[in-house]
């Protein structure tokens, strides 16, 4: 069933909002306040778009709707600004927890412990806030990055010419890009640029930077890519260029449009390293219930990555999201961040 919880008044900012609620309060068998109450939670991302946040807001409302929470979800579009005031409107709401999704760790950290210091519990997905008291949903950033570099390494050999499409300041990339920087000292690589942006229209954006780069750059043969919204856009100037038979992408994270580009006959974009984003939510749902409910789920809930490769979709039929969770059942569920009285979602 679908209502409004409580609007945020008349200011949305850049965010767009939805709520959803159970027809009945309170979960049998489950510890308070869940057993008795309805709970509220708010989940504000920083990024406004894209298929893996589509994803990511889906598996947040399959898990709240299975465990008749209230939620309201609202998207900063890219406005540190907005990101906050969003936090604010929630910590004025009085809701029982805040799962922040993506952002600026110095643009955060003191309205995330506002959030605290009023009773509310946060979780933080791909942002280190530097808080004891607030747990982090991770990928294994590294793990994610390492699995496609040497994957690259595996296909091109030490010593290869390579750019990588990066922007400082947001934890996930930061944390991929290092490993980048690792693997060209280690395996004796010549990253010739590093370019990127992060806006409302990276793909098209990256597209003409990507473009401008290898015109001037014609020996690159490997872009790394560690955001998929990154990936589209090298892809984008690769095939403008035609010149996917000699640039190849490794990236990082997936989504049934990015299993779609990597199928197409002689795709540029040969594999990426990925968990799946809707479990992302689902998890981060769990990890902030579980912290109302006072039974911590930890300072770091970790999901551990898949590497998928062209020659695995191909080779395998896979087309989606659904078919890649039906053939890596890996990436179809989590076990972490769980509980008893957790109920499992519908799959």
């Amino acid at each position: 069933m679908i209502k409004s919880l409580r609007t945020f008044g008349a200011v949305l900012l850049a965010g767009s909002i939805f709520a959803t609620t159970a027809s009945a309060a309170g979960i049998a068998g489950a510890p308070a306040p869940f057993d008795k109450k309805t709970v509220n939670i708010a989940v504000v991302s920083y990024l406004g778009g894209g298929d893996w946040l589509q994803a990511f807001e889906a598996g947040v409302k399959r898990q709240a709707d299975a465990l008749g929470i209230n939620l309201t979800v609202s998207q900063a579009r890219n406005d540190n600004d907005a990101e906050r005031a969003l936090i604010e409107q929630a910590i004025n709401l009085k809701v029982d927890g805040i799962i922040i999704n993506n952002g600026r760790p110095e643009v955060l950290q003191d309205v995330a412990q506002k959030a605290l210091d009023a009773g509310i519990k946060v979780v933080a997905y791909d942002v280190n806030l530097d808080n004891p008291d607030i747990p982090q949903i991770e990928q294994s950033d590294a793990d994610m990055a390492k699995l496609v570099l040497d994957q690259a390494v595996k296909d091109k050999g030490d010593g290869f010419t390579g750019g990588a499409i990066y922007v400082a300041g947001f934890a996930p990339l930061d944390r991929r890009y290092s490993v980048w920087k690792d693997y060209v000292a280690k395996h004796n690589l010549k990253e010739k640029a590093v370019w990127g942006v992060v806006n409302d229209t990276v793909p098209a954006t990256v597209a003409d930077q990507t473009k401008a780069v290898l015109r001037a750059n014609p020996d690159i043969s490997v872009i790394f890519t560690p955001w998929d919204e990154f990936a589209k856009g090298a892809k984008l100037a690769i095939d403008e260029l035609g010149l996917s038979s000699k640039v190849k992408i490794y990236g990082v994270d997936t989504s049934t449009a990015d299993i779609q580009l990597m199928i197409e006959p002689d795709s540029a974009w040969v594999a990426t390293a990925a968990t799946n984003a809707a479990v992302v939510g689902e998890v981060s749902v769990r990890a902030v219930s579980l912290a109302i409910a006072g039974q911590s789920p930890g300072r770091s809930v970790l999901l551990k990555p898949t590497l998928i490769t062209r020659d695995d979709l191909v080779n395998n039929k896979i087309g989606s999201i659904e078919e890649l969770q039906q053939k890596f059942p890996a990436f179809l569920k989590s076990d972490a961040a769980t509980a008893a009285w957790i109920p499992a979602v519908a799959k």
